[in-house]
C-alpha cells in the first residue's frame, strides 16, 4: 500500500520542477518560473534569445535580447541604467503582476511598470524579438501589458516604429551605448521629429543636432532617396492617432537592422540567411554635407564640388577670412538687404534639401502660387516650397536658411524658391541674357561655319568632274 503514495511524491516532484525550471527551448515564463544566469528565453522560431549577458571587456551584467545566429548582436537591453554588479541577477514576474529583474540582495533594479491588471500573467518573447507581457489566455496585442517595442535601445528591427503614439503619449526613439563595452545611454539619439513636418533626426546631448533627413514630402524625407536598398523599404505614418517611421524587407531570409552606434553613426545593415556577416547597405551621417549645417547659416553643401560650400544666390560669407580658412560657421549674410517691394521676386533652386524647420510657417491648403503672394507679403520671409510634392501645402522660410545641400539624384523634385531683392534678380536676368546671346551667337558661327566648308567641298568636287 505504500507504492502509490511513493509513487504521487515523486510524480508530483517532477511536475513542481518543470513548472519552476526554465528549459532552454522554452519562449514563455510563467509566474511560478524565473530566469537566472545561464538561463534564457528564445522565440518559438528559434530567432531571438533572452537572458543575461556582459558586454565585451565589462563585468556588469545585464538582460537583453539578441540573435540566436549573432549572439554578439544584441538588440535589446533592460536595465541599461541599473546594471548587476555581479551574476546573481533574476527575472521574473512579481505578485503584482510585473516583469522585474531582481539583484543578489533580491532587491529590485529593474521592472516594467506597466498599470494594467493581468489574471494569470505571462512573458513571451515573440519572432520578431518584442518580449511581450500579457495574460495566458489572450494573444491579443491589444491585450498587453507592457512591450519591449514600446523601449527601444539603440536598435530598431522590423515590426517596431520609431515616432508618437498620441493617444498615449508615448515616444519611443533611439539611443546610442555609451560604448562598445557599456550598453548604458550614450550621448546620441535617433528621433521622429514632428515639428510641423515630420523628419528623422540625430542629435547628441539631447539637443545638438548632428544630421537630419530634411522634412517628409509626401513621397519620402527630402534628403533620403538613396536610404535603403531594393532589399529594404522605409516608410513613415503621420495621422490623429500615430506618427511613426518603420521599415520592412522584401525577403524572409533577410533580417535587417537600422542601429545607432555609441559614435553618433546610423546604419542600416542586412543578414542573409546562412550568413554569419553583416552587410553594411547605409549609414549617416554619410558624407560631410550630410552634417548639419556644415555650410553654416545661407550656405550650400556640394559634396562633389571644390570648394565644398557656396553661398546661396544674393548672398556672401559673413567673414571672407574665416571662410577662406574653413571656418565656415559663420555661413553667409545678404549682399543686399530685402526693402520689401514690389519688385522683389524669386529664383527657383533645383535638387536641394529643404532648409531645417526652425523658424517657418505650413500652410497645408495653399498652392505655390498663393504661397508666393503670401510670401511677398511679409517682409521677413526668405524662401518657400512645397511641403507636399503631390500637390497642396507649402512652407514658409523666415530667418536664416540653415542646412542646405544639393542632392545629386535622378528624378528628384525638390524645389526651394528663395527670395531676392530686385537688384539681384535684375543681375541674374542680365547675366542669363548674355549668356542666352552667346548662345545663340556661338551657334550661328558655328552653323556659318560648317556651311562654308561644305560649300567649299562642294565646288571642288564640281571643278574635278
Amino acid at each position: 500500500m505504500a507504492d502509490p503514495p511513493i509513487f504521487c511524491f515523486f510524480f508530483t516532484s517532477i511536475v513542481l520542477l518543470s513548472l519552476l525550471c526554465l528549459s532552454s527551448a522554452a519562449d514563455t515564463l510563467s509566474s511560478a518560473q524565473s530566469i537566472g544566469e545561464g538561463e534564457t528565453l528564445v522565440s518559438p522560431g528559434r530567432k531571438f534569445e533572452l537572458g543575461f549577458f556582459s558586454a565585451g571587456s565589462s563585468k556588469n551584467g545585464f538582460l537583453g535580447i539578441w540573435l540566436v545566429v549573432s549572439p554578439e548582436t544584441v538588440v535589446w537591453v533592460a536595465n541599461r541604467n541599473s546594471p548587476l554588479t555581479d551574476s546573481n541577477g533574476t527575472m521574473e514576474i512579481s505578485n503584482e503582476g510585473e516583469l522585474v529583474l531582481l539583484n543578489r540582495s533580491k532587491s529590485i533594479i529593474w521592472s516594467t511598470n506597466s498599470t494594467k491588471v493581468l489574471r494569470n500573467p505571462v512573458a513571451q518573447l515573440l519572432d520578431s524579438s518584442n518580449l511581450v507581457l500579457r495574460d495566458l489566455n489572450s494573444l491579443d496585442s491589444a491585450d498587453y501589458s507592457w512591450q519591449s517595442f514600446d523601449y527601444p535601445t539603440d536598435t530598431l528591427l522590423v515590426g517596431m516604429t520609431l515616432g508618437w503614439n498620441f493617444r498615449t503619449g508615448l515616444e519611443r526613439h533611439l539611443t546610442s551605448w555609451r560604448s562598445v563595452d557599456d550598453p548604458s545611454p550614450g550621448e546620441y539619439t535617433f528621433s521622429y521629429k514632428i515639428d510641423g513636418l515630420p523628419q528623422l533626426e540625430i542629435a547628441s546631448n539631447g539637443s545638438v543636432k548632428v544630421s537630419r533627413t530634411g522634412p517628409w514630402n509626401g513621397v519620402g524625407f527630402s534628403a533620403t532617396a538613396k536610404v535603403f536598398s531594393t532589399a529594404v523599404k522605409s516608410f513613415a505614418v503621420y495621422n490623429g492617432t500615430d506618427a511613426y517611421f518603420a521599415f520592412e524587407t522584401f525577403k524572409e531570409d533577410i533580417t535587417a537592422r537600422v542601429t545607432l552606434s555609441p559614435d553618433g553613426l546610423l546604419q542600416c545593415l542586412l543578414l542573409k540567411s546562412g550568413s554569419a556577416n553583416w552587410d553594411l547597405i547605409y549609414s549617416a551621417p554619410y558624407d560631410p554635407c550630410a552634417s548639419y549645417g556644415y555650410c553654416g547659416p545661407n550656405g550650400v553643401c556640394r559634396v562633389n564640388e571644390s570648394p565644398r560650400c557656396l553661398c546661396l544666390q544674393g548672398f556672401m560669407p559673413k567673414s571672407q577670412v574665416e571662410w577662406d580658412m574653413l571656418n565656415l560657421t559663420g555661413g553667409c549674410i545678404r549682399k543686399v538687404p530685402l526693402n520689401c517691394t514690389r519688385r522683389e521676386g524669386f529664383t527657383k533652386l533645383s535638387q536641394v534639401k529643404l532648409p531645417d524647420l526652425v523658424d517657418f510657417q505650413l500652410f497645408k491648403n495653399k498652392s505655390l502660387k498663393e504661397c508666393k503672394v503670401e510670401c511677398l507679403k511679409k517682409c521677413s520671409c526668405m524662401a518657400y516650397a512645397n511641403s507636399d510634392i503631390r500637390g497642396a501645402g507649402c512652407l514658409m522660410w523666415f530667418g536664416d536658411l540653415i542646412d542646405i545641400r544639393e542632392i545629386n539624384i535622378v528624378g528628384y523634385d525638390q524645389y526651394l524658391f528663395l527670395r531676392l531683392p530686385a537688384s539681384e534678380l535684375d543681375s541674374f536676368r542680365s547675366l542669363s541674357k548674355k549668356l542666352v546671346t552667346i548662345t545663340v551667337a556661338s551657334a550661328i558661327s558655328g552653323l556659318l561655319i560648317v556651311g562654308t566648308a561644305l560649300s567649299i567641298i562642294w565646288k571642288r568636287r564640281m571643278k574635278n568632274r
